[in-house]
């Protein structure tokens, strides 16, 4: 069977044929809204060993979506019904907070047991008799990026947020977990915490949603980015997407990936690029069908510069942030570039820029 190593983020606009023919050929991981049962149904059928998430948002809901299917573990109704308490509210206590540049998404009090009880018993129950692999658990945040401008009721800070969280992370894990599904969070700014991230993997994986990159041309420091390199070494499923202007030409796309490679030995996880909030596309660089195989070696240090040679290929990345900053590199004799032609002896690589080399 080919190797493939994209990752396909698709819970943005309805999905169409050609997509889901698309993805059968060429994906690994595929992210899509819990509606979407058709599409699921085609890509298990023709590709059971491609891992199919269902979307749900932990720590909002939508008050657009009247169901029966929602993107979020609780309905807006549902939570109405069982009190204000649900929701999570400004300083003063009854203003609810909604999310700011998304309207009508609603924050939820994730510190309210009765709610994340209930998170997890729906999302349980509507995916035990169904193909789901498991769950992509959206806004597993780390600091305030919907104007929640805390202290919120109660004097809660974003670190009450992030408690909260890391319980109902372990909670909906475990009841996932329960019924042989996985967990898999967008686990947000994990290096800002040690061991962050592998507490919340440890359900099935994680979704590195800013790797290496927050915007096309806005790039983590080195020493940011190194600290992220733990990530596609797991535990469980790594899905990781890099920032890109939502082309396939665009650089970031194989510096990701190259990155991926390098740092993680091609362990058990896919990769993507795009632009923010774009859901709706199937990006693709067909190095995503690329086995580079089994690393030879650990990853070797050049400065910023790191690369790494596996028994099908070698991949480099340079992750200097200063433009001038590029680094010499010599790839083994007689690999091919992806497009099979021969490989130079001597390569110059520019800084956020990444490579690939296969053996013939």
């Amino acid at each position: 069977m080919p190797a493939h190593f994209g990752a396909w983020l698709r819970y943005g606009a309805p999905i169409d044929e050609d997509e889901i023919r698309f993805a059968i050929d060429h994906y690994r991981v595929a992210v899509l809204q819990p509606w979407e049962t058709e599409a699921l149904g085609r890509i298990k059928a023709e590709r059971p060993d491609m891992t199919v998430l269902c979307y749900k948002c932990l720590s909002s809901v939508r008050g657009y979506e009247t169901g029966p299917i929602i993107s979020s573990g609780v309905g807006h109704g549902e939570a109405e019904e069982n009190g204000e308490h649900w929701f999570a509210h400004r300083e003063d206590g009854t203003t609810r907070i909604g999310w700011e540049n998304y309207e009508d998404h609603w924050q939820m009090a994730v510190w309210e047991a009765e709610y994340r009880e209930r998170w997890c018993d729906n999302v349980a129950d509507e995916l035990e008799e169904t193909p789901w692999d498991g769950v992509l658990a959206d806004n597993d945040v780390y600091d305030d990026y919907y104007g929640l401008r805390p202290p919120i009721e109660g004097g809660r800070h974003m670190s009450d947020i992030r408690a909260a969280l890391d319980q109902f992370v372990a909670e909906a894990g475990a009841r996932l977990n329960g019924i042989d599904r996985i967990l898999v969070p967008n686990i947000a700014e994990s290096h800002r915490e040690p061991d962050r991230w592998s507490r919340h993997a440890a359900f099935g994986g994680g979704y590195e949603e800013v790797w290496l990159a927050y915007g096309p041309d806005d790039y983590l420091d080195p020493e940011t980015s190194l600290r992220q390199m733990g990530e596609v070494e797991g535990p469980g499923l790594t899905v990781m997407r890099v920032a890109s202007d939502g082309t396939d030409q665009h650089q970031n796309f194989m510096y990701g990936l190259a990155a991926f490679w390098v740092f993680g030995g091609g362990k058990g996880g896919a990769i993507t690029a795009t632009a923010h909030d774009g859901y709706s596309s199937t990006p693709f660089i067909p190095a995503l069908d690329v086995d580079l195989g089994s690393p030879m070696e650990e990853a070797r240090r050049k400065g910023n510069g790191w690369s790494r040679t596996f028994s099908n290929g070698w991949a480099a990345v340079n992750l200097n942030s200063n433009r001038r900053r590029t680094i010499n590199f010599q790839p083994p004799s007689d690999l091919l570039g992806i497009d099979g032609q021969p490989a130079p002896s001597s390569l110059k690589l520019g800084p956020h820029k990444g490579v690939l080399f296969r053996r013939p």
